[in-house]
């Protein structure tokens, strides 16, 4: 233990107060609590609305782009599409352009299903974004820019 370096009181309070990743992260599981509990009476959680507002689309789109959106992996969206499969939602279907690949459909339940879930989602952005103090749309230009 004596040979591990001390880092100075200052540095770590410094980290704290400055780390965008740190406040990202907090940001994001509080958003996501919040998101979770009013979505909750339609059987969604926020990452499954997510998921599903990115499939609901007019021609259903290959895993590819959907995971980037999302920010996933493949394994990642694989896994979090199975739920939504199970609940007939979602079909993930064969990709007629590449027998490889996969399309993924939302269906008219889980059309249904993401209907309902909007108005909540209305509602909370809007109770959130109404909270904040700093401007929701310069957040939001820099999140995207870090995403990006």
């Amino acid at each position: 233990m004596s040979n591990m370096p001390l880092i100075p009181y200052a540095t770590i309070i410094h980290v704290r107060d400055n780390c965008l990743c740190l406040h990202a992260q907090r940001a994001a599981r509080a958003l996501a609590r919040r998101f979770d509990l009013a979505l909750k009476p339609v059987g969604l959680t926020n990452q499954q609305f997510s998921l599903m507002m990115a499939l609901n689309r007019p021609e259903p789109p290959p895993m590819g782009p959907v995971a980037k959106l999302l920010a996933m992996d493949r394994t990642t969206l694989t896994a979090a599409l199975k739920p939504l499969s199970a609940r007939g939602w979602v079909s993930i279907e064969p990709d007629p352009k590449d027998k490889r690949g996969k399309r993924l459909r939302l269906t008219a339940e889980g059309a249904r299903t993401l209907s309902s879930a909007v108005p909540i989602w209305i509602d909370l952005h809007g109770e959130i974004e109404a909270g904040m103090q700093a401007d929701p749309s310069i957040l939001r230009r820099g999140m995207i820019e870090i995403s990006a």
